[in-house]
């Protein structure tokens, strides 16, 4: 660690000891500091929990204007997100371990203590994740923070986060809920809960919302605008007391969300390179303003629909013991018609030659991501079953869980992509008819010899197919009081896991401008992979693994409100298939990572309140999965892709502190830090990677850092309640700071001689601030109102960079933040 980032880390964490607090804190009430979670698989005082853990209520949620996962991702500390294929796609990273193309989470995404559905597509990520619609009525977020791979299982290398909704209750009570802000934006959210007798109870909730996109389509192709929001969600909750000793609870739930799409705004073009001639001459026709954006496509559009119901039975059999069954059966679709990357090539050949005028003006999307026909992008359902044995001693020294998990994954149809790549199609590729207008403009250098004629340079590319998902595990752990003030807690799982990918993939070279007499109108396609021609271009891919995984701690509380512990835990992420490159990199081996945390809890009361938690970590990986891009080959027909590969080595550690203080009743603070250093120690050998369709970009390197890892991020709030009469109501505004240094976002960039390329390796570092203020019980009457703006200094930045500036492409295209956003909610509650 550099001296002064130690001192940056010891200074902040500090402070926060000093003054400030979690924001998991803000929660504190009338109970003191007994805030609930389940992150250990049952209900506990958060400050007894030896994890790092950030929670959020519906409160907080609504003052930061939460409405999807990368918006947790602003204000968690140790957690980022990357949304290059649309905030409804969102992957997250917890302390640089980091999810993208092609891999399985490293972050697992849990509502109700079951994981999210899987996507299962070919190669764009979808599913897995937390969708538009998960972020009402709901009784908190969870984000825990290391390994889970005891209690949750494999691909919790880096956490876990938690959605737990309301449950029914035996109270007559609701609420509804509407928003309006700016870029239009309208929601409407609410729920009512119904006690139908003393042993059944119902809860009905449900969420609308709208809003414009902040981009804007200048181009005249499709959709106004992009980054847009239009999902609706149900939830139907059931709770039978069977006896008075077994209940069954059961979800019904439904999203549906139905965007412009995903869209990345071109940002540099070097005319020098590649394709950056093209490019430059569209950052003209693009302008200048920040939020302005090209789109290719006539239609584009990213549509989900998602239903799950969830079962938990739980039967407390003795005072002893408890058993509790959870199964789930979840569909989850998505149909993605995007030009995904924002870059639209204007070829007009009367310019290039007046005798060429025949042939027309036409539009170049570099890559899209298109259904197959008939077909969608993503189409599969997720079946859990897991069984929990829950008990203790008789005197309590003894505390023990044990279980086993099955989760089944397989396809209710074929699914993938038929996309064109640097082709203009009349109909967006479904039937091919599509035309190679750069081809055709290849095909007249005259540097190039006539026995290289005729240039094929676009292309469609077909990849459809079928993925299986089959994963088994069992568990054990325990927690036994050695004294009253000392703990030891043990735990191991074992678990199976299989793959299997069934793809069909061919590429589709089309014709040069239909001039009559001057090049014939036909079609070639081939196997993408050459040796899959004997079996019909159709490769069959398995891949299994099988690991345990671990927790050792010791846990001591010197006084009922101070807790130390120290731990040793053992994680895992599941081998996987990287179907579109080819061996030996299309089979990736398991993640391994042996973490040690120690860290301190305390909480104090009285007068002044409070909390004060700080975790220091460090994590050794082997076989780490991450990013690599690759560039297409010269005649290949690809586009750019990106697939996961094992590291050799890496290592992680840093530390997070995170505090709460309420100086004098009405006034609240927060504050929570994060340092992190995360370096790649050991980096394989590609030497043997052979493609004929790609050829490897630049690649990390030994002292590379990890994307999507910011060395420093801090947030801090303020509250304020005016102390008003009840008859008044509760009158209260707020402020939330967010810091977060640069971060390295992909290792392609950084090699162009382009600056303008170059800079967009990394993000530079970011602050935002957010401003709130609510009146709750306006006069005594059952109706809040609240005022939100996010952004508030109107920041202009990126979010991410997809990796694209590699000198043979010649330009980069990345994500545009969300500009300064602003509305007011108005709440109606009854039986509170």
């Amino acid at each position: 660690m550099k001296v002064w980032d130690f001192r940056l880390a010891l200074c902040a964490s500090t402070a926060i000891a000093v003054a400030m607090p979690v924001q998991a804190q803000e929660a504190v009430g009338e109970a003191g500091n007994d805030i609930v979670v389940s992150a250990r698989r049952k209900d506990e005082r958060l400050q007894d929990v030896p994890i790092s853990i950030t929670v959020f209520n519906p409160d907080q949620l609504a003052e930061r204007n939460v409405v999807n996962a990368s918006d947790l991702a602003t204000y968690t500390p140790s957690l980022s997100s990357n949304s290059n294929f649309g905030t409804e796609n969102t992957t997250f990273a917890i302390r640089g371990f980091a999810q993208d193309i092609g891999t399985l989470p490293s972050v697992g995404a849990y509502f109700a203590e079951v994981v999210t559905p899987r996507g299962a597509s070919n190669g764009v990520p979808t599913g897995d994740g937390v969708l538009p619609g998960s972020f009402f009525d709901l009784q908190n977020v969870q984000v825990l923070k290391g390994p889970q791979g005891t209690l949750f299982g494999r691909n919790t290398t880096g956490g876990a986060v938690l959605l737990v909704p309301q449950k029914p209750t035996s109270q007559l009570e609701g609420y509804l809920e509407g928003s309006y802000g700016n870029y239009d934006m309208k929601r409407v959210q609410g729920a009512i809960n119904l006690p139908l007798s003393d042993t059944f109870r119902v809860r009905l909730a449900g969420d609308r919302m709208t809003r414009d996109g902040y981009l804007n389509n200048v181009g005249g192709i499709g959709p106004k605008d992009f980054s847009d929001v239009d999902y609706w969600a149900g939830r139907l909750s059931i709770v039978g007391d069977l006896t008075p000793n077994l209940e069954n609870y059961t979800i019904f739930s439904y999203v549906h969300s139905d965007t412009n799409g995903p869209l990345t705004k071109l940002v540099a073009a070097d005319p020098t390179e590649g394709m950056g001639g093209f490019a430059a001459a569209q950052l003209a026709r693009q302008g200048s303003g920040f939020y302005d954006v090209i789109n290719p496509l006539a239609d584009s559009y990213s549509k989900i629909d998602q239903w799950q119901v969830i079962n938990t039975t739980t039967w407390q059999a003795s005072d002893t013991l408890t058993i509790k069954n959870i199964a789930s059966y979840a569909e989850y679709k998505q149909t993605i018609n995007a030009g995904q990357f924002g870059v639209d090539f204007l070829i007009d050949f009367a310019q290039v030659n007046p005798a060429l005028a025949a042939l027309g003006t036409y539009h170049v999307p570099f890559t899209q991501i298109s259904p197959p026909p008939g077909l969608k992008t993503a189409d599969q359902n997720t079946f859990t079953e897991e069984l929990q044995l829950q008990g203790h001693t008789p005197d309590g020294r003894l505390e023990w869980q044990t279980g086993g998990y099955l989760e089944v994954s397989r396809p209710l149809g074929e699914s993938g992509s038929q996309s064109p790549f640097l082709a203009s199609c009349t109909d967006q590729g479904a039937q091919f008819q599509c035309v190679d207008p750069i081809g055709f403009l290849s095909n007249l250098n005259p540097a190039v010899p006539d026995v290289a004629k005729p240039l094929h340079v676009g292309s469609v590319n077909y990849t459809v197919g079928k993925t299986y998902f089959h994963d088994v595990g069992l568990y054990a752990q325990a927690t036994y009081k050695l004294t009253e003030q000392l703990k030891v807690t043990g735990g191991i799982r074992y678990t199976w896991d299989r793959q299997r990918n069934i793809s069909d993939r061919r590429t589709y070279v089309p014709n040069y401008p239909p001039v009559p007499g001057l090049f014939p109108m036909t079609v070639n396609p081939r196997c993408t992979d050459p040796a899959a021609v004997a079996t019909g271009c159709v490769v069959e891919l398995k891949q299994s693994s099988n690991k345990p995984t671990w927790l050792l701690g010791l846990d001591y509380n010197p006084t009922p409100d101070i807790l130390v512990y120290a731990k040793y835990a053992r994680g895992y992420r599941a081998a996987t298939i990287a179907p579109n490159v080819a061996a030996p990199l299309n089979l990736v081996e398991p993640e391994k990572v042996d973490t040690y945390e120690a860290g301190v809890k305390a909480s104090f009361h009285g007068a002044v309140r409070g909390t004060f938690n700080m975790a220091a970590f460090y994590n050794d990986f082997s076989n780490q999965q991450l990013q690599i891009g690759f560039n297409a080959a010269p005649g290949s027909g690809q586009s750019s892709t990106a697939a996961p590969v094992n590291v050799n080595k890496s290592k992680i550690y840093g530390l997070e502190a995170e505090a709460s203080l309420t100086p004098f009743t009405g006034f609240d603070l927060s504050a929570s830090y994060t340092y992190l250093h995360t370096e790649i120690t050991s980096v394989p050998d590609f030497s043997n990677f052979h493609d004929p369709n790609f050829v490897l970009a630049a690649p990390f390197e030994e002292g590379d850092p990890e994307v999507l890892s910011p060395k420093h991020k801090l947030t801090a709030s303020a509250k304020y309640t005016l102390p008003l009469a009840a008859s008044i109501g509760d009158i209260s505004f707020g402020a939330i700071f967010t810091y977060r240094s640069g971060m390295q976002i992909n290792y392609t960039d950084r090699e162009n001689p382009n600056p303008a390329i170059a800079a967009f390796s990394t993000l530079p570092s970011l602050s935002l601030l957010n401003l709130n203020m609510s009146w709750n019980s306006i006069a005594g009457s059952p109706v809040d109102l609240a005022l939100f703006a996010t952004n508030v200094t109107k920041e202009k930045y990126y979010t991410f960079a997809g990796s694209l500036g590699s000198p043979e492409l010649g330009f980069e295209t990345a994500n545009v933040g969300e500009p300064r956003m602003y509305g007011l909610r108005l709440k109606y509650t009854f039986g509170r």
